[in-house]
């Protein structure tokens, strides 16, 4: 019997997904691993260079999605 993962593996093709997607709505990235629509869409064309270079950029990405803290819930009087 098949382990899920092994199902989503695909070897040839390195992959910064974490199986957590989930696309941003003003960024139009994923939450997940930080990649475009694009270029979710794109991977399994790209070069394996195309590939690193683009998994090279995605840390800086991260800071684009965070959950902001504070908000009109902050500001809100606790009633509590």
């Amino acid at each position: 019997m098949k382990h899920m993962d092994d199902i989503w593996k695909r070897e040839e093709i390195d992959s910064p997904c974490i199986k957590l997607c989930s696309i941003h709505p003003q960024e139009r990235i994923c939450i997940g691993c930080y990649r475009s629509i694009e270029e979710i869409g794109s991977w399994s064309q790209f070069s394996p260079t195309q590939r690193r270079e683009i998994m090279a950029d995605l840390p800086d990405r991260a800071p684009r999605v965070q959950k902001r803290r504070g908000g009109r819930a902050s500001r809100l009087p606790n009633l509590g």
